[in-house]
Order: C-alpha cells, then sequence, then structure tokens
C-alpha cells in the first residue's frame, strides 16, 4: 500500500519521468494504431519499429554521444526509408505488400543487429545503455526524453485533428477519397511520417521487439468497442494510458520487472478482455446473440409443426403431444422439449392434459412463419423460375431472417397471394386482412 501512494504521488523524479513518459508514448501510439490498422498496415508497424535500429545506431557511429535528439534524427531516417521500400517493392515487383515487409523487416534489423554488435565491441564508453533500445529501458528516460515525447504527440494530435476529415475518408474507403479530389498520395505520406515519428520515440520505452505490439493492442482493442472513428481514438488512447501507467507500476514494485514488456502484456490482457466482454463484437457477446437466432429459429420450427398439424387435422385449437411434434418434424427431444418450455413460459402454447395447445398469440406467430416461407417459395418460383420441388430448402432457411419490412414488400411484390407454388393456402390473420 505504500508503494502504491508513493508511486500515485509521482514524488520521485525518476518514476515521475517513467510514469509521463509512457503515458504520453502510450497516448500517440493508440492515436496513430487505430489509422494504421483501419487501413490494414499492421504489419507495416513492425516493419518500421526494427527499421528504426540501425538508424539509431549509424547516428551513434556517427556522432559519437547518445544524444536522445541524434538518435531520434537516425531512426526517422531509416523508419522513413523501410516505408518508402515497402511501397517500392510493392509497385515495381511481383511481391506482395506482406512479402515486401518481411524483406525490408529481416534486411533492416539485420543490419541493425550487426551495427550494434560492431559498437558493443568497438570500446566507446558512450555506447552504454544502446543495446537497450532492442527490448526497451523505461527507467533510462531523462527529462530531455519527455520534451521529445511531448513534441511528438503534440505534432500527432494537431495534424491529426486538422485533417480528421480526410484521413476518415482515407481509412475507410480509399477510392472514395481519391474520387473526391483528395490528395490521397499526400495524405498516406502524412499518415507514414506520423507512424515513423512514433515508433521511432517509443522504442526507448519498448524496445524495437514489442513497439508494434504498442501501436496495435490498444487500437484492436478499442475496435471491439466502437465503430465510429472519433470513439476508437478516444478509446485507444486511453488504453494505451492505462497500460502504460499499469506497466509502470509493476516495473516500479518489482524492480527486475522491465516496463517496456510489462506495458505489452497489460494492453494484451486489455485488448483480450476487449474481446470477450465486449458488447454487439465481443465473443460472449456474439455467442449471445447466436444462442438467440438458434433458440428463436427452434420456437419458429416448433410452431410451424404446431400449424402445419392442425392445418392437417382441420383445427388449430387442438392439443398436440409431443410424440405427434416429432413425427412431424423430426428434431431432437432434448431440443423440442427446451423449445416447448421456452414458448410455454412466453405465452405461445399451453401445457395441457392432452398435450401442448397454441394460444392466440403463439397461433399468430405461427401463420406468420408459414406465410413467410410460403410467400417466399412463391417468390422463388415465380421471380427466379426455380422449380417448385427447390425452393423448400431455401424457404427454410430465410423465413426466419425476413423483417417486418421485407415481409410488407413481398406481399406487395406478389399482390398478396392466395397459394404457393404447391398450392398450399398462404394463411393470414385477421390483423393482416385489415
Amino acid at each position: 500500500m505504500d508503494a502504491l501512494t508513493h508511486f500515485l504521488s509521482l514524488s520521485d523524479a525518476n518514476v515521475r519521468y517513467v510514469v509521463i513518459g509512457c503515458v504520453l508514448l502510450g497516448i500517440s501510439s493508440g492515436l496513430m494504431g487505430v489509422y494504421t490498422l483501419l487501413r490494414k498496415r499492421a504489419l507495416l508497424g513492425d516493419a518500421i519499429a526494427h527499421a528504426v535500429l540501425p538508424g539509431i545506431c549509424l547516428a551513434f557511429m556517427l556522432s559519437g554521444v547518445r544524444n536522445t535528439w541524434v538518435l531520434f534524427a537516425g531512426a526517422i531516417i531509416t523508419g522513413s526509408l523501410s516505408v518508402y521500400l515497402v511501397d517500392l517493392i510493392s509497385r515495381r515487383s511481383r511481391l506482395k505488400p506482406d512479402a515486401a515487409i518481411a524483406l525490408v523487416l529481416s534486411v533492416f534489423f539485420g543490419a541493425g543487429v550487426l551495427l550494434l554488435t560492431m559498437i558493443q565491441s568497438s570500446g566507446n564508453a558512450a555506447q552504454s545503455g544502446l543495446d537497450k533500445f532492442l527490448f526497451g529501458k523505461a527507467a533510462a528516460m531523462l527529462p530531455e526524453d519527455l520534451w521529445l515525447f511531448g513534441a511528438v504527440l503534440l505534432g500527432v494530435m494537431v495534424v491529426l485533428f486538422f485533417g480528421y476529415k480526410e484521413f476518415k475518408l482515407l481509412a475507410f474507403d480509399k477510392g472514395y477519397a481519391q474520387s473526391q479530389g483528395l490528395p490521397v498520395k499526400a495524405l498516406e505520406m502524412a499518415l507514414s511520417t506520423l507512424t515513423v515519428l512514433t515508433v521511432a520515440t517509443g522504442i526507448q520505452a519498448v524496445g524495437v521487439v514489442l513497439m508494434s505490439a504498442l501501436l496495435i493492442a490498444p487500437a484492436a482493442a478499442s475496435r471491439y468497442w466502437t465503430h465510429r472513428l472519433s470513439g476508437m481514438l478516444i478509446l485507444s488512447a486511453v488504453m494505451a494510458s492505462i497500460g502504460a501507467y499499469i506497466g509502470a507500476f509493476i516495473s516500479y514494485t518489482k524492480p527486475g520487472m522491465p516496463t517496456g514488456p510489462w506495458i505489452v502484456v497489460v494492453l494484451s490482457v486489455l485488448t483480450g478482455i476487449s474481446m470477450l466482454v465486449a458488447p454487439n463484437q465481443g465473443l460472449l457477446a456474439r455467442y449471445w446473440q447466436r444462442r438467440k437466432h438458434r433458440d428463436k429459429i427452434l420456437q419458429e420450427n416448433i410452431l410451424k409443426a404446431f400449424y402445419h398439424l392442425g392445418e392437417r387435422n382441420g383445427s388449430q385449437a387442438l392439443a398436440f403431444d409431443i410424440k405427434l411434434l416429432k413425427q412431424q418434424r423430426e428434431m431432437p427431444e432434448i431440443r423440442l422439449k427446451s423449445g416447448l418450455r421456452s414458448l410455454v413460459k412466453e405465452g405461445s402454447l399451453l401445457d395441457t392434459q392432452f398435450g401442448y395447445q397454441l394460444t392466440r398469440t403463439g397461433l399468430e406467430a405461427a401463420t406468420r412463419v408459414v406465410r413467410l416461407h410460403r410467400m417466399w417459395e412463391l417468390y422463388l418460383s415465380r421471380h427466379l423460375n426455380i422449380a417448385p420441388d427447390h425452393v423448400h430448402e431455401d424457404a427454410e432457411g430465410i423465413e426466419h431472417l425476413i423483417t417486418p419490412e421485407l415481409e410488407r414488400e413481398l406481399e406487395l411484390l406478389l399482390d398478396r397471394p392466395g397459394s404457393d407454388p404447391h398450392d398450399s393456402q398462404i394463411p393470414y390473420t385477421k390483423k393482416d386482412r385489415n
């Protein structure tokens, strides 16, 4: 508890530098990661992260000092060169973008490791800590680093704010953006430049190897919660900040734990939670939606079986037991009983001593399902010229998906038909006739 209180107070200068620096990096990475993800350039971020290593090494070899701004300039040069080469190789050769990215990534990273090995064997005392760029060393942040991180974040926010509409079109529909006369190449270059800047600053905290995770994980997590670009940007920045803060705290309480990898671990957990519990798009929500749809189909098939039995026996007021229902429509008895219980609970069926019986509500629902099935069969036969003996299976699937709006359009198109291709009557309730 004392450690948490001390950490939250940010009274220690080193803690303050690490926390503020990681949060600044997280926000800029979260913002740029959204556009990288939406433009399907996630692997490009990985290529840039690996390509900045030789730039850092060359900048150090030429200057002989481990200055933040000098190393940053070297990272920008090789990072930008990697983007240019990926685009050039993709356009001028038979290699696809993913192959071009893999080629550039491996070549640049190999060159970076080679240069780093040469520096380590040179005996230059200023090289101390240079190898930390591979996996990050957030604890080594200095005040001048924070100025750099802040400047990059400010630049990212300003450019994204004033180019919001244009970047939005580019991210979601590049072809439409071109048709509107937007300077697509210039916009892509601007986004690529911002991505390079973000990656070049971020490798000090999480390193070359893990930077792509810091760029993509918050954006991927936010994608599960919203489809709006503005919402994604805000959520991605917030999640990246949370990951940076918690990662810094774990590193503070456990000095042997590096900050960068823990930031990535926390962001991975947040992404996993988003994948699991996010409304509409999360795995649990999608499972629940599929289950509801499956239950709906089951219940409608049972109601349709009741209607057919009543139609065959001359009355929809009769009660039928499970044995007759299974003869009418084959289905597992466990599923049938489950569907019957649900229909009784919602008031569509009555459980009597003679069996199950349709209520008024159940009869209306059963009539609608049968009507949709037979109208769709008629539509396929009349308008698509499909043989009557080939339309049943298709109608079995579509009858559960037709909305009331589409139902009205179907009735108008078919001129409120009285029978289907098999000369079976298409039923209507009193409410339908009015």
